[in-house]
């Protein structure tokens, strides 16, 4: 598995994440079995959200009883969460009370003492940035929290944030599949006047990033579009599946670690978030991260899957 050092932290992260949001009804040897399948890819960095259940953390405590993680065992692993989704609504809170006491039940449920990195989960159009960064000092100090990010935020949500926040926010979390990435297209097809695809929605978030040490995390990676269902096999995309299949054959594995294979193959060292609960499709999607697409290969996916290479 393909590994880097994470800018703003002392985490050796793999280029592929396991996201927990789907376990809370598993049994304790389905997660282990998960869990082992990832940990056998080179994937020791897990995912997870207070939102996920239900009930709130839900699969932070399914998680903990299941692995019963021993001290060394905890330390050999990265542990991210997520804040500020609230149900019923849903509507989003960002404030100081709600992060600090998410944070201390995402604790509790993990049976950890911290967490490697906390991100927030969508923005809040109510975020006040200082009580944000009295909330993120008061967690940092006590040890409760490592590192901090954000998902699905634009560059300017980020330097809002960054006004106040004194930790370096290390992590973006969005959606990006090769049928679903505005956030790569638009640039590609820039100043093109009568193309829907040269419209930035996302202020340019990928050179943010990468300019900001950043890492984007992608997930849903094999959506097809905002939750519609996964590409993969989908005779919607027929002419992406057939690339997809001849690639698979080119460098002999699953048509998962060619997906995975067109994000971690972008120079923003990217990690895939996997949401699968099947051992299988994890140790098929990991094998994506230490495939080198070429050039011609990367854009081929891309125009196979229906974006504009003017």
């Amino acid at each position: 598995m393909k590994t880097f050092t994470m800018p703003g932290t002392e985490i050796t992260a793999p280029a592929v994440v396991l996201g927990l949001m789907r376990i809370v009804e598993k049994t304790d040897d389905e997660i282990r079995a998960l869990v082992s399948a990832a940990r056998d890819a080179g994937i020791d960095f897990f995912d997870h959200a207070d939102l996920y259940g239900p009930p709130y953390h839900g699969c932070e405590r399914r998680f903990a009883e299941a692995l019963q993680l021993t001290p060394s065992e905890r330390e050999a692993v990265t542990i991210q969460s997520k804040c500020g989704i609230r149900q019923p609504g849903p509507y989003f809170d960002f404030s100081y009370e709600h992060i600090i006491e998410s944070v201390n039940a995402s604790l509790e449920a993990l049976g950890t003492d911290y967490l490697d990195i906390l991100l927030l989960h969508r923005p809040d159009a109510l975020m006040e940035p200082d009580e944000v960064a009295r909330a993120f000092d008061e967690l940092h100090h006590a040890g409760k929290v490592k590192n901090f990010g954000v998902s699905n935020h634009t560059p300017n949500q980020i330097e809002l944030l960054k006004r106040s926040v004194k930790q370096p926010l290390v992590a973006n979390q969005i959606q990006l599949s090769v049928t679903h990435s505005p956030v790569i297209a638009s640039a590609i097809a820039s100043n093109m006047l009568d193309l829907d695809q040269s419209i930035d929605r996302d202020n340019g978030i990928v050179d943010y990033c990468r300019l900001n040490d950043i890492t984007i995390q992608a997930w849903s990676p094999f959506q097809a579009r905002f939750f519609d269902g996964p590409f993969l096999g989908n005779e919607k995309y027929a002419e992406l599946n057939a690339v997809i299949d001849k690639l698979a054959w080119k460098y002999e594995v699953p048509v998962e670690a060619i997906a995975t294979a067109w994000i971690t193959r972008h120079p923003a060292q990217m990690q895939v978030v996997l949401g699968t609960t099947t051992p299988a499709r994890v140790e098929a999607a990991a094998k994506g991260a230490d495939i080198h697409l070429s050039r011609a290969e990367w854009y081929e996916m891309f125009r196979a899957a229906g974006h504009t290479v003017p």
